[in-house]
């Protein structure tokens, strides 16, 4: 996995943005402009000049690669094993649909137990369920099961990750510059995991990649264990008591039942999983292009390019008023240049159409740090975490629903309807947001609750 789990730290945690900030005057922002980027405020180069978040940063990018080549190495494996391209694919679906189940039913880990300890654990356990995969004539079940575990404890790992970014980072700009190197960081993976994926299974067996892929994750937990500090669970398990199901249903019956967080919960859901559609219905459209593998590759990297150059040029030049400017309109909007394939569009315009498609992340930007405003100190962790497996679990029913879309209709109006529909659920959502921040004061840095 990959991530930065906090430690023990020396004193509290600030208990307000403008704490946390008071506390590391590198990241204090300074005065806004009328263009929205302060004259002090933080930029990427201050992220990186936390030690603890370059540790985070090097165990998510060791992890964000293994688990990348894992997945394809995975389902080559089960393909030499079966020649079943179902079986095959299912390795993919069984990385996201246990989110749900995870997110849901685990949430409380990240907030009864020390962080630290928790991402450890996490990646230590993703390390021998991949380890257990190499053993010869482990049935394909199993092979399937143990990848259904790894995808259960993905989302307290994210969301132990995410809520731990507030204490090493503290809890205004330098968190969302902080998430976005996150995003920015998985975004560079998924490109270039294909790549060195592909290099390796030319040269070895599956069972090695999976080997490297193991020996990945247990870098990962190496340099979390020791590249951060320990910090104490944010609250008691008997705090509130409860078995840790128990206690999980109740912090997600508590995010649902307040308003402000249930409207950024589905902000944070509902554009991503328009977004997805067309994505996965490049692979028929390339086809009926008449593009080979290296278009259809090419089509791939269109919204991947996309985020990461929006994501870099936002966060470097906008400060944290203008990057709240523009969060509900960019979310809406996301989806809207799948309209462009009504057109019927050529190689070019798909790939430009895709790239604006990646540009849409950049509303995560703001997003996050309203976010990390509106959930109380206990319950940030089973916050993150839930926000984490609906986003994954939004996405897969996305891409199942156009799949399933694409068998009726041709594959341009598929396309086509899911960013019409994308941008007015989106809307509808917006303006929920909308209606959750009325009354609601500034909270802190960037959180301009007033100008929505």
């Amino acid at each position: 996995m990959s991530t930065p789990p906090g430690p023990g730290t020396t004193g509290p945690v600030p208990s307000s943005p403008a704490a946390a900030h008071a506390s590391r005057p590198e990241l204090a922002p300074g005065g806004d402009t009328g263009t929205g980027r302060a004259p002090g405020s933080v930029g990427y180069r201050a992220v990186f000049a936390v030690r603890e978040f370059r540790a985070v940063f090097a165990a998510h990018l060791i992890s964000m690669l293994g688990e990348m080549v894992c997945g394809i190495a995975l389902s080559v494996l089960v393909y030499r094993l079966t020649d079943s391209p179902l079986l095959s694919a299912l390795t993919f679906a069984t990385a996201m649909l246990p989110y749900a189940i995870g997110g849901t039913l685990l949430s409380s880990v990240a907030d009864r137990f020390p962080p630290r300890r928790v991402l450890v654990v996490c990646d230590l356990a993703d390390a021998a369920c991949v380890a257990a995969m190499v053993i010869p004539g482990m049935p394909v079940a199993a092979l399937l099961a143990l990848r259904c575990v790894t995808a259960t404890v993905s989302p307290v790992f994210s969301g132990t990750r995410s809520a731990t970014l507030g204490d090493i980072l503290g809890e205004g700009d330098a968190f969302v510059l902080g998430r976005s190197v996150i995003r920015i960081t998985a975004q560079g993976a998924q490109l270039a995991g294909f790549a060195v994926g592909g290099l390796l299974l030319a040269t070895v067996s599956p069972r090695v990649v999976l080997v490297l892929t193991a020996v990945a994750l247990v870098i990962s937990a190496l340099i979390l264990r020791f590249g951060t500090r320990a910090r104490p669970a944010r609250r008691r398990a008997d705090e509130n008591g409860g078995a840790l199901l128990s206690d999980s249903l109740h912090g997600v019956r508590r995010l649902f039942a307040d308003r402000r967080i249930r409207g950024l919960l589905l902000l944070s859901w509902v554009p991503p999983m328009f977004v997805v559609m067309p994505e996965v219905l490049l692979t028929p459209y390339s086809d009926g292009l008449g593009l080979g593998s290296v278009g259809l590759g090419l089509l791939m990297c269109g919204m991947p390019v996309g985020a990461i150059v929006s994501e870099v040029l936002v966060g470097s030049a906008l400060g944290p008023r203008a990057r709240a400017r523009l969060t509900l309109p960019v979310g809406v909007a996301a989806a809207l240049p799948a309209l462009g394939y009504a057109a019927h569009p050529s190689f070019g315009w798909a790939l430009a159409l895709q790239v604006l498609t990646g540009c849409g992340i950049a509303y995560s930007l703001g997003l996050d740090q309203w976010f990390l405003a509106a959930v109380p100190e206990e319950l940030r962790g089973r916050a993150m975490t839930v926000l984490t497996a609906g986003m994954m679990t939004s996405q897969g029913l996305g891409m199942a629903v156009s799949g399933a879309a694409a068998e009726f209709a041709p594959v341009t109006t598929v396309a086509a309807v899911s960013g019409g529909l994308g941008a007015v659920c989106s809307a509808l959502v917006a303006l929920e947001v909308r209606r959750g921040a009325r009354g609601t004061e500034r909270t802190g840095p960037g959180t301009e609750w007033t100008e929505l």
